[in-house]
C-alpha cells in the first residue's frame, strides 16, 4: 500500500521510518498550506537544546490561502544563511557533518524560489543517502480523505507541537547517541541522524 505525506522540509527521522514496506510515497500538492508545521519547519539539537529552523514565505499572514505547490520562499530574510550557520554549529563536530555538507549546501545556494521545490529536492537527497527505493508519486487533485484500502493517509500524522509525545502506533526509530545530551531525543529532523550515523543512519528506522 502507499503512504501518503505532505511534503516536509528536512522532515522527522519518523517520516522516514513510516515509509518501509510501503508501495509508493505520495506527496500532496494540492491542500493549501498549514502554518507552523514541518511543512517549512524542522527540529534540530544545539547545545541549548532542540532548536527549531523555519524557512519564510511570502505574504505569511495570507499563506494559509495559497497552494503548497505554488508557496515562494521569502528570500528578503537571510535564512539561508542563519540556516547553515545553525547546522554548522551545532553539527560541525558530529562524525559525518563534513560527509554530507557540500551536497547540503549545493542544494540550498540554489535559491528555489517555491518551498515545495526546495523540500521535493532536500528529501530526494535523503532518500537517495537512506537506500529508499520506492517510487515517488503526486496527488492529481485534493480528497480530505481517502479510503482506507487505497492509501495509508499520513498527511499531518507529524507535528513539532508535541514531537516527544507520539502516538501508540507511531512508527520507531532506533536509539542513538547525539552530540548534545545523554538521553535520546526523537522528533528531530532527519539532518540529526545523517550527521551522526553516516551511510548505516537507514538502519536505525524501525
Amino acid at each position: 500500500m502507499p503512504v501518503l505525506f505532505e511534503l516536509q522540509y528536512n522532515p522527522p527521522t519518523t517520516f522516514f521510518a513510516e515509509l518501509l514496506g510501503k508501495d509508493a510515497l505520495w506527496l500532496e500538492q494540492h491542500e493549501h498550506y498549514h502554518k507552523q508545521t514541518y511543512r517549512n519547519r524542522c527540529l534540530i539539537l544545539t547545545a541549548q537544546g532542540v532548536q527549531p529552523l523555519t524557512v519564510p514565505v511570502v505574504d505569511g499572514n495570507r499563506s494559509e490561502k495559497v497552494l503548497i505547490r505554488n508557496l515562494e520562499i521569502d528570500y528578503r530574510q537571510n535564512w539561508v544563511y542563519r540556516h547553515w550557520r545553525t547546522l554548522q554549529t551545532a553539527y560541525g563536530g558530529s562524525p559525518y557533518f563534513a560527509y554530507y555538507a557540500d551536497y547540503l549546501h549545493d542544494i540550498y545556494v540554489q535559491k528555489f524560489p517555491l518551498l515545495f521545490d526546495l523540500n521535493l529536492t532536500l528529501l530526494q537527497f535523503y532518500l537517495r543517502c537512506l537506500r529508499l527505493r520506492l517510487p515517488v508519486e503526486f496527488t492529481t487533485d485534493y480528497h480530505p480523505t481517502y479510503a482506507s484500502t487505497a492509501v495509508h493517509d499520513r498527511r499531518d500524522w507529524l507535528t513539532p507541537k508535541s514531537p516527544t509525545n507520539p502516538e501508540p502506533d507511531r512508527t520507531s526509530v532506533r536509539p542513538y547517541a547525539h552530540t548534545f545530551g545523554a538521553s535520546f531525543v526523537p522528533g528531530l529532523s532527519i539532518l540529526d541522524l545523517l550527521f551522526m550515523q553516516g551511510p548505516a543512519a537507514g538502519s536505525f528506522l524501525a
